[in-house]
């Protein structure tokens, strides 16, 4: 279906009856979504959900810095949670899976992409067809956030984290952006404009942490939960 025909039929007339009726299936869909994510990754332990671009190709540095990550984060014990589908997120889910550790992956259904990549645990992939159903899932189940370069979805995971975390709807996780050359540009704007206009505190600034290294992306996660005396349970 092409965009525009898609355009003509959510202005095409519908009874109140058909309304109703397609909103209570809707309503089902997006509970057995959640009831589905709930079951299966309340038992998988602690985990990092690992964001970044479905466009990297596996030969980038970004790639196989993704990698890296996910392998000390395995080896520590924390189970790594991707977007299940190509580039960054296959290079997680990768770098969990060849290192032994456990490998969420969290697909959506897109018209155009994307397809699970084949480093994903069998028993731990999740299909959602709801965005933001999917998002809950990242949140509630994750102790960290790996935010790797991206395009526009990356940008929406990481600010809902910031913006959870800020508003103290959920408690205060590492989250970690890597590659400073490409944070630099978003960072210098949200301190000298966003924080210039008051739109956020001082100390916002300190909800997240850049750094260039796999060993320091890690290591990050690591010190936050030694300082708490937190363990991984697996």
């Amino acid at each position: 279906m092409g965009k525009d025909d898609r355009i003509s039929r959510s202005f095409a007339n519908k009874t109140w009856q058909e309304i109703k009726v397609k909103d209570s299936w809707q309503i089902f869909k997006i509970m057995s979504e959640f009831v589905d994510g709930f079951e299966k990754l309340a038992k998988i332990g602690p985990c990092v959900s690992i964001f970044g671009s479905a466009r990297t190709p596996n030969d980038h540095k970004y790639y196989q810095l993704a990698v890296d990550i996910a392998a000390l984060l395995a080896d520590r014990g924390y189970g790594v949670i991707s977007g299940g589908g190509p580039g960054i997120m296959e290079a997680a889910n990768k770098g969990a899976y060849e290192s032994g550790g456990k490998s969420v992956g969290l697909n959506i259904d897109l018209p155009f992409e994307q397809f699970h990549n084949k480093y994903i645990d069998r028993d731990k992939l999740l299909e959602f067809k709801y965005f933001f159903v999917r998002k809950v899932m990242f949140m509630k189940y994750s102790q960290g956030y790996i935010v790797m370069p991206g395009g526009f979805g990356t940008m929406d995971e990481m600010f809902e984290a910031i913006t959870l975390i800020q508003t103290g709807k959920i408690a205060r996780f590492p989250i970690v952006l890597v590659g400073s050359e490409y944070w630099s540009g978003l960072l210098d704007w949200i301190k000298n404009t966003m924080l210039g206009e008051k739109y956020i505190s001082e100390e916002d600034l300190n909800l997240y942490r850049v750094v260039d290294t796999a060993e320091d992306a890690a290591e990050h996660i690591f010190r936050f939960y030694d300082k708490y005396l937190l363990k991984p349970n697996f």
